[in-house]
């Protein structure tokens, strides 16, 4: 099995500059944007130069993209009121994308998408509605229809972004046993028990944990280990760590920290949170001060110690990814139609500047084909 792991990954890169190039798919808004839809570059492992970003596929707002664990799949999100996911088969020598099916999302206003590590399950966030979808993937890499759509039900104290649900993420845990929505509406993270075998979500117990009451969870993140999850939230420009219960499923909050620098004074809302593969680091995107925050992780502990910024070439970061490797950092600038790329310091967890930027219309999701 390790042999035919490495063996994939190695046809995931092309030669490139003497040395290795990943493939990334960049996800986008269409509406009035120069974006036709979901584009391909290449990453040079070597220097962190990205390619002339090539379209793959011409989709109407996917602004949130997914890779299926064999590489051979792609699924997008088609955010609007009627929302929907697509499927795509990636041509294995153009990296192309072929559409093949189209399936609900469940709600409306789809905004992420989630894969179990077998391949066999799709999640679906919809922040428009507040309602979660389960979607089983079939053998051939198209789409069921939901098997699961659940409602959520609530409001927090923001009156203007939490007067209802707005599920704004889904996660695994590390095992595929348990599901995790961070609901910013809610100002909780909802728990939910998978069955692998039908793609079906039922309540846990507990069925929730919560953040600090405003907060405005978005994104969440395990760390490489397992131990501990990091959620990072909008609307109060903060991350709060977690201890994690593998057996109940039980996230135990343990710190509440900043994303900001405390002589910021502008408006700022965060968005995309990432942990480090060598487990040392975590990492957070702010909208409004235009910056990718470095924490050191405690690694016994989960907890935070705040190590930096890095704002060069960084406008309204929707989302950011670090490869497998953890070399490369990428960020989707959103408003500046950019995406740029940074080298990793691995002792350090700073970001340096690496390749220049390349333009894309309205990127907001970066993914590595690897």
């Amino acid at each position: 099995m390790e042999t035919i792991i490495m063996t994939a990954s190695l046809l995931a890169m092309q030669t490139l500059s003497g040395g290795t190039a990943l493939d990334v798919y960049f996800g986008t808004y269409t509406d009035k944007t120069r974006s036709e839809g979901i584009y391909r570059s290449t990453l040079d492992m070597e220097t962190g130069k990205l390619s002339a970003p090539e379209l793959a596929a011409k989709v109407t707002n996917p602004s949130f993209i997914e890779i299926h664990p064999s590489g051979r799949f792609l699924y997008a999100v088609t955010e609007g009121k009627a929302g929907s996911v697509r499927s795509f088969a990636i041509d294995p020598e153009t990296k192309k994308l072929k559409f093949m099916n189209e399936c609900s999302s469940g709600g409306n206003g789809p905004c992420h998408l989630a894969i179990d590590r077998e391949g066999r399950v799709l999640l679906a966030a919809n922040y428009g509605s507040g309602s979660i979808a389960s979607i089983p993937i079939n053998a051939d890499g198209t789409l069921s229809a939901p098997a699961s759509v659940i409602q959520h039900k609530g409001s927090s104290v923001n009156l203007k972004r939490q007067k209802e649900p707005h599920a704004h993420s889904m996660n695994f845990s590390p095992d595929g046993r348990f599901v995790f929505a961070a609901d910013l509406g809610l100002d909780k993270i909802m728990i939910y028990k998978l069955d692998p075998a039908t793609a079906k979500l039922e309540a846990n117990t507990p069925a929730f944990a919560t953040v600090k009451p405003g907060a405005g969870p978005r994104h969440l993140t395990f760390s490489p280990d397992g131990r501990f999850a990091y959620v990072i939230n909008e609307l109060d420009e903060t991350m709060t760590a977690y201890a994690y219960d593998a057996k109940s499923g039980a996230l135990t909050q343990l710190q509440h920290i900043s994303t900001l620098p405390d002589d910021f004074k502008g408006v700022s809302w965060c968005a995309e949170v990432r942990a480090h593969p060598n487990g040392k680091f975590l990492y957070g995107s702010n909208r409004g001060h235009d910056s990718i925050v470095i924490y050191k992780i405690d690694q016994e502990k989960g907890t935070l110690t705040m190590a930096g910024f890095q704002n060069a070439g960084i406008k309204n970061p929707r989302n950011f990814n670090l490869d497998s490797s953890g070399r490369f950092c990428i960020v989707a600038n959103q408003d500046s139609d950019s995406v740029c790329t940074f080298r990793v310091n691995p002792e350090t967890g700073a970001l340096e500047p690496a390749g220049s930027p390349i333009t894309i219309g309205k990127p907001v999701c970066v993914r590595f084909l690897q």
